[in-house]
């Protein structure tokens, strides 16, 4: 049959199709209900007593009655088309509707044998819901079938264009809630549109669905005029279908005619895209505006109060069930109203609920798409080791490090043209990221202008001016089984910090989960960082991604601060052959020194941590008189120099340099998988000589991961301390305190021994430091002596 027959047979809801799909919608409402208040006699074989219900009711019910009655259309939808179809509850708190879904499709019972598709299963899947030792109340990781927690509004449609890109025979259904339409994050993500190919990607169905109000009042554009909101809705380019109502069965017949519609439209686009016969411009995507009353089917009063379509249904329409009789019979009276008799035998859902469940994968809480892991393939990565640059001496020459990334990206697109995106704010170049452009346009869908560069159709280069679109269109690419980076300048990572600790809090539960498959990791990379924003001010300078990753748990963090090129190459390969964490890397655009060679990085790199033999002057036969450690390539470059000027000044004086490039070996190995050994540690930096420390970040955290090894105290840590604005590079250093000059007077000051000529080398520092405040304000630019400096080649020891 063609798309538009069976989208006819959509259309055309028959008496035997309407009693399936109107039996599994009330079977679902009476065990999103049943989860919300009840710990026991979860069929009411017997009267409802207070022993039944739960100590504590938490739970939403006013959004669940409105995403069960999509869920069982949309399955209806794809068992008379075969349609992929994933479902995003963006009014995420609706949990107890998905649980229920995930129940009644059987899925949940396969995963988790304990809670049976039988009366038995049907208790505990009541017992469960949002009580210690069960699950949460929200369409958690724990849910089959869900890839968007939901819990934070503002993300369900930029997760549900992430995860059909590239992905052309999937269907993403994403329920925006009117609450969440408030939400900035929202907002800008109908313009998810505007990048979507249908010839090579999947298609996002968004649903509106405003029933009217907020856990305490109404909702904007639920009070909206229908005039209004459509005018919105159609100015970002949608064609806007409009079901309203509740009277049944009007509303099954009504909501299943727009179902058609959208999706007939739907295949219309895909079907001439792909066949040749699209004309380029932009399709006008189909979309629906739902509108029920909030609490659907619920109370319409209690205490002589309106409950149904009022703000009064968003979570327990009825309190204090145990204690007050006449809320008890009311809950009582509630449920009977979907006649659980007639929906379950012993439990078990009877045929007309069981026959409106598509089969097998088909269940939306079956689908692999939504357990991405299954689906992923590896990447086809060229050797990094063909990118690195030549590193003839330590620190004796510049380049741009994140150029050789860009060229590495570059033949990742060539050689996965399916697989693999660049997520970035509008600053690829900027980033100097733009090698990426000889293999892929960006993508757009809008009109495109002969001055245009790089822009076309066939683009997968993702930029928008929009961290959180791009944030999570990767976060929906990597949960659907799909490899990419999200590149951002550094201080502006913290417009979307929040979404970086929802995924990872995401990936720490499924570790939990056998069911749920690894997928690709979220790659961070910070760039245009805090140290090398002098040109853009205070505004832009902000290392605080550092701190949030650092708070995650251990079995998904990880920050990496690569010094250079080389270093950063073996990095970016690691993670993006890695699987369910958040690699955080930092390094900046700037020209900066080059220290390793590629193999000498990748051996740093894999250990985590090393000393720098060639930087200081500690042979290691004895104790260092101080350590200089160094994490970021700044602090890096200041920190070598600092050691230059000790040995020159002091070749007596014992200097060890060591260079961190995985933040994570600094903890114990308990508390971070990463941490190394005590062994290891003491190699590096002694138990108990002290640690003049210089930080990319801010200095509380090498303190926060310090904690615990012995003598954390001897750490002294340089890093960032918001201090400075619209200066010259150095000045950033010196303005925070972290220039070579300071790094020099913290080890003499912090040494076991005072040596010689120390006093002399302190002033004489304090000098430089003066002599540069005078020359900045000028000269407007740095001290040569400063602004050209490389390792001398005399001061270079044998590697």
């Amino acid at each position: 049959m063609t798309p538009a027959d069976l989208a006819e047979r959509v259309r055309q809801v028959d008496d035997a199709d309407l009693a399936r799909v109107d039996a599994w919608w009330r079977a679902n409402n009476y065990l999103t209900v049943g989860q919300i208040y009840l710990q026991a006699n979860p069929l009411l074989h017997e009267p409802l007593r207070p022993e039944h219900i739960k100590p504590r009711l938490l739970g939403h019910w006013g959004t669940s009655p409105g995403l069960s009655f999509l869920y069982a259309h949309v399955s209806r939808l794809i068992r008379i088309t075969g349609q992929q179809a994933i479902y995003l509850a963006g009014p995420g708190h609706g949990g107890p509707a998905l649980v229920a879904a995930g129940w009644l499709e059987g899925t949940y019972s396969e995963i988790y044998p304990r809670v049976g598709r039988d009366l038995e299963g049907m208790g505990r899947l009541f017992r469960q819901f949002s009580a210690p030792g069960g699950i949460p109340s929200h369409v958690s990781v724990t849910t089959p079938g869900s890839i968007h927690e939901g819990g934070e509004l503002g993300y369900v449609l930029v997760h549900a264009f992430g995860a059909v890109m590239d992905n052309p025979d999937l269907l993403a259904l994403a329920v925006v809630g009117d609450g969440e339409a408030e939400t900035g994050p929202l907002e800008g993500a109908w313009k998810g549109i505007s990048f979507l190919n249908p010839a090579r990607d999947g298609a996002v169905l968004p649903v509106l669905h405003l029933n009217g109000a907020k856990i305490s009042g109404p909702t904007v554009l639920g009070r909206k005029s229908p005039e209004e909101v459509r005018s919105l809705l159609s100015g970002h380019g949608y064609d806007v279908i409009e079901v309203e109502g509740s009277d049944l069965p009007g509303m099954h017949y009504g909501f299943a005619g727009a179902l058609a519609t959208a999706w007939a439209s739907i295949k219309r686009i895909q079907e001439g895209a792909r066949s040749g016969e699209w004309d380029g411009s932009r399709p006008r995507w189909p979309m629906i505006v739902l509108r029920t009353p909030k609490g659907w089917t619920g109370p319409h009063e209690v205490d002589g109060v309106p409950v149904e379509g009022t703000f009064r249904a968003h979570q327990v329409p009825l309190s204090g069930v145990r204690d007050n009789p006449e809320h008890l019979a009311l809950l009582e009276q509630w449920m009977r109203s979907y006649r659980p008799e007639e929906l379950f035998a012993d439990g078990q859902p009877n045929s007309d609920v069981l026959a409106a469940n598509p089969s097998g994968d088909l269940r939306m809480s079956a689908s692999p798409h939504a357990n991405g892991g299954l689906l992923t393939r590896d990447l086809d990565l060229p050797d990094f080791r063909d990118y690195a640059i030549d590193v003839p001496a330590p620190a004796g020459a510049r380049a741009e490090s994140t150029r050789k990334l860009g060229e590495l990206m570059r033949d990742i697109y060539t050689r996965n043209p399916d697989r693999f995106r660049l997520f970035c704010p509008d600053e690829t170049n900027s980033n100097r990221l733009g090698a990426v452009f000889e293999a892929s346009d960006r993508a757009w869908a809008e009109e495109v202008l002969p001055s245009d560069v790089s822009l076309s159709r066939d683009g997968r280069v993702m930029e928008v001016l929009s961290e959180h679109n791009c944030h999570g269109w990767l976060e929906g690419y990597n949960l659907t089984g799909r490899h990419g980076l999200f590149a951002t300048y550094e201080a502006f990572a913290m417009v979307s910090a929040s979404q970086t600790i929802q995924h990872s809090k995401w990936l720490e539960e499924a570790n939990h989960l056998s069911w749920r498959a690894a997928v690709p990791s979220l790659n961070v990379l910070l760039t245009s960082t805090a140290w090398r924003n002098d040109h853009n001010g205070f505004s832009h300078q902000g290392p605080g991604l550092i701190q949030t990753v650092l708070t995650q748990r251990g079995s998904v963090s990880r920050i990496y601060l690569p010094p250079d090129a080389n270093c950063l190459l073996s990095v970016a390969d690691h993670c993006f052959r890695s699987r369910s964490y958040v690699n955080l890397i930092v390094i900046d655009k700037q020209p900066q020194l080059q220290y390793l060679t590629i193999d000498e990085a990748i051996e740093h790199a894999t250990r985590g941590a090393s000393i720098w033999d060639w930087a200081g002057n500690d042979d290691g036969s004895v104790d260092p008189d101080v350590v200089l450690a160094c994490a970021g390539d700044v602090v890096t470059m200041e920190t070598v120099a600092a050691a230059s000027i000790l040995r020159e000044k002091l070749p007596h004086f014992r200097v060890r340099v060591v260079n961190v490039i995985d933040l994570m070996t600094l903890p114990r190995r308990k508390d971070h998988p990463h941490g190394m050994e005590g062994t290891f540690f003491r190699e590096l930096f002694t138990d108990h000589v002290d640690v003049v420390f210089a930080f990319h970040g801010y200095p509380g955290a090498i303190h926060q991961v310090v904690h615990g090894r012995p003598d954390a105290d001897r750490f002294h840590v340089r890093g960032f301390i918001e201090e400075g604005t619209t200066t010259t590079p150095f000045d950033m250093v010196v303005k925070n305190k972290a220039s070579r000059y300071h790094l020099v007077i913290d080890a003499l000051n912090n040494a076991k021994r005072t040596p010689p000529g120390a006093s002399d080398l302190k002033a004489w520092c304090e000098a430089q430091l003066e002599k540069h405040s005078a020359y900045v304000v000028e000269h407007l630019e740095d001290m040569p002596e400063v602004r050209d400096w490389v390792l001398p080649a005399r001061d270079v020891a044998p590697y």
